[in-house]
């Protein structure tokens, strides 16, 4: 029998806190009963929600605290003032000191990020961490990397984005020797900047194993899913998400503006439902919610803070399949392969500057 996954949960974080926290944590449970889990929040406020979950309360245990992070508090001011009191900072430590195996969380995405560097540090070999997303796409899904963690990135840690995030997609995407591409303004080698050609070359001339690398991929290559993994620095990142997010809501609201105009394109809304419903499926955040932190020394979920039940559920299972299939181990792995032939190659590159 499988060992159960520990999860501590961050039961205050988020727009919506426990109401949805909650019944998403039961909804994951419902379909992976050999979850255990950590609430940390006001118990009091937690109470009405548990019972409305049997089974949930008796697979959890909740840790008392009336304070929580909120979504506006300044990263600074989230360490300063509840840094060792607070349901995230709880959460957590829990993974630091072997109480929990993962943490997810809905809360402030910054002060997440602040706290879980602090308190889990970063891998050996990692200077900075990553956020790492799924990104819908045609064919499918695709995983880019950072979308926010840290702005800037020199060619070493695109390097290990590459390796981090394909370390991830071989978990969620089930492939063995996931695709990989360099984020660029063009795909000739004489593109971009420094930083990227420099990593593009130890990318390909290293032969990492545990990926393939494709060269470089323009933005459009990655709703297209051209590659299995998207690598770009956080600035960049986060500005494309966010432009996707943006676009998302903006075609949904032309269409069904355009749907509802009159009589006509309400009958061919009726003919063409299931096309739409098919669309609607492929694009719902809800379906692809939960970054994953990588490069600390411990898995933590950064859910979206105005997801609905179904969406937390989906970053709970996340977490969970980070643990069930060892990212961490899978991760340290490729970096130590990676290591030599990555130090060989940045020493030759050094001598013929």
């Amino acid at each position: 029998m499988s060992k159960s996954v520990r999860i501590a949960l961050d039961a205050m974080g988020g727009d919506h806190g426990p109401s949805v926290v909650i019944p998403g944590a039961a909804h994951a449970l419902s379909s992976r009963p050999d979850i255990q889990f950590l609430l940390f929040g006001d118990e009091a406020k937690l109470a009405p929600y548990l019972a409305q979950h049997a089974e949930l309360a008796a697979r959890s245990k909740v840790i008392h605290t009336d304070v929580a992070v909120a979504m506006h508090d300044k990263p600074s001011q989230a360490l300063r003032r509840t840094r060792k009191s607070s349901s995230m900072w709880m959460a957590i430590e829990a993974v630091k000191n072997g109480e929990a195996d993962v943490t997810v969380s809905a809360g402030n995405t910054g002060a997440l990020m602040a706290m879980s560097t602090v308190c889990l540090r970063t891998m050996a070999g990692i200077e900075r961490p990553a956020i790492a997303c799924m990104w819908p796409t045609i064919n499918g899904r695709a995983i880019v990397l950072d979308v926010g963690a840290t702005i800037g990135a020199d060619a070493q840690h695109l390097v290990d984005l590459a390796i981090m995030g394909s370390a991830m997609a071989r978990i969620v995407l089930n492939i063995e020797t996931p695709s990989v591409g360099l984020l660029n303004v063009g795909v000739e080698e004489i593109k971009g900047i420094e930083e990227v050609k420099a990593a593009s070359r130890i990318l390909r001339e290293g032969k990492i194993p545990s990926l393939r690398y494709q060269g470089f991929v323009e933005g459009d290559d990655i709703g297209k899913g051209t590659v299995d993994v998207v690598v770009t620095e956080g600035f960049t990142g986060n500005i494309a998400l966010k432009t996707a997010e943006g676009t998302a809501k903006q075609l949904a609201t032309i269409l069904k503006e355009g749907m509802q105009a009159n009589l006509f394109t309400k009958l061919g809304y009726l003919l063409a439902r299931s096309a739409f419903q098919n669309l609607k499926s492929k694009m719902d955040p809800s379906h692809v919610n939960g970054g994953v932190f990588l490069g600390l020394d411990g898995i933590v979920i950064k859910s979206h803070g105005g997801t609905d039940i179904r969406g937390f559920s989906n970053a709970v299972g996340i977490g969970f399949d980070m643990v069930r299939h060892q990212l961490m181990e899978k991760i340290r792995h490729s970096l130590a392969v990676a290591d030599d032939r990555r130090i060989t190659i940045t020493d030759e590159m050094d001598a013929g500057a």
